[in-house]
């Protein structure tokens, strides 16, 4: 009954689907690459992790240390390859058809640590973290989010005051990926300005503690942690000093949320791929439950989705290349790419029928994380709300002013 070796017409879609003649010989190598780590190191042990709630460090760090992932958009000199956002955005695709959290792993590590310290960083602290954090010694964690912050991170309690040559860190983050195993985090806080800014805690520093969120049920094999910062002092030169402003922080988060966009994709790709495998494999009333035209409906659906999608990925994998890429263009990408991978999820849960439940057929896995990819670096109703601002010119959004700029 299930589909082990993937039959002639799963192979023709895959063919269907590509878009090898739009991407450069760089880029096509570095989905080759990827797609065989996934394939060899990744998808043999997902299920085993998945089960226990547990994530390979040891495997994740090879995304730096031997794919040189990490970072990979940043200049040679700080560890990175400088290769094209498209081929970024097609590595998250490829990781993310293994499973969401290991493009979790490479979009906060590329995204959300190395980006603000390339970005935002003196010249000392790229030295310092960079070429580290590229090759995979380090870990790096991003600390916006709070317990009664989440979508309104304006309103972060987070404090941040200067004593002496020194600043303390006052506060508490929540739902940090790799929280725990992190050897740098970027914390966001209010300093005695009343102004966002971004700063570096290190693993170690005194007050400075990370549990794990034990219960859930959705991104089971990713690092998900709390950040507790009590009176944690850190020196002037762990300031971030063009991290200044809500603006900033977000900046960021748009950096992670164009890999997702690309992400979603590969989640998508696994579903359809197994739902068609499953639907020709799987015989009721004395045919291939695939023969039936409701199926067909399903699968045809999930075939377009999964195109469209993947075109508007290129266009804006190009756009951000050569004119950067305008905040509302990533949250239409990351609305309409999530919401679509969640979709094929549900319908590739569907054609499996009760088997759709089970352990021992994938698409639950991409099913359950979904959930929270739907949620995080912006819910769906947020990225409605970015993009109808950047339509009308009226802004939705309550209290905030121009401080999210």
């Amino acid at each position: 009954m299930k589909c082990v070796r993937p039959p002639e017409a799963v192979a023709s879609a895959e063919e269907l689907l590509s878009i090898d003649d739009m991407l450069s010989p760089d880029e096509r190598m570095v989905r080759d690459v990827v797609r065989r780590f996934v394939e060899k190191e990744i998808l043999p042990l997902e299920a085993e992790h998945f089960d226990k709630g547990t994530f390979p460090l040891d495997v994740g760090r090879r995304l730096g240390s031997e794919l040189g992932l990490f970072g990979c958009t940043l200049p040679e000199e700080y560890g990175g390859s400088g290769v094209s956002h498209t081929a970024y955005g097609i590595a998250n695709e490829e990781l993310e058809f293994g499973g969401s959290g290991w493009r979790s792993l490479l979009s906060v590590q590329s995204g959300l640590v190395m980006y603000p310290i390339f970005q935002y960083g003196t010249e000392e602290q790229k030295r310092k973290w960079l070429p580290g954090l590229a090759d995979g010694r380090f870990l790096g964690c991003f600390g916006l989010t709070e317990s009664g912050s989440g979508s309104d991170p304006a309103s972060m309690r987070t404090r941040i005051k200067k004593a002496g040559s020194d600043f303390i860190v006052n506060g508490t983050k929540a739902w940090i990926t790799n929280g725990s195993v992190a050897d740098v985090a970027v914390v966001w806080g209010r300093d005695e300005e009343g102004s966002v800014q971004g700063v570096l805690v290190e693993k170690g520093m005194k007050g400075f503690t990370a549990r794990n969120e034990e219960h859930k049920y959705s991104l089971r094999a990713s690092v998900t942690s709390y950040l507790m910062l009590d009176e944690v002092r850190i020196p002037e030169a762990n300031v971030l000093p063009g991290a200044r402003g809500l603006g900033a922080a977000l900046r960021c988060l748009n950096q992670a949320r164009y890999g997702i966009s690309w992400g979603a994709v590969g989640s998508a790709r696994f579903c359809f791929k197994e739902a068609l495998c499953y639907s020709l494999s799987r015989e009721q009333f004395g045919a291939p439950i695939a023969s039936f035209q409701l199926q067909q409906e399903k699968l045809a659906w999930m075939f377009s989705e999964i195109f469209k999608a993947r075109l508007l990925c290129l266009r804006i994998g190009r756009l951000k290349e050569k004119f950067g890429l305008h905040h509302a263009l990533v949250s239409m990408a990351k609305r309409n790419n999530v919401a679509m991978a969640r979709e094929c999820a549900r319908l590739a849960r569907e054609i499996h029928g009760a088997y759709g439940i089970s352990g021992d057929y994938p698409v639950w896995r991409h099913m359950a994380d979904m959930e929270s990819v739907y949620t995080y670096e912006g819910t769906h109703d947020i990225h409605t709300l970015i993009i109808g601002e950047a339509l009308t010119g009226i802004s939705a959004f309550r209290g905030a002013g121009d401080e999210r700029q």
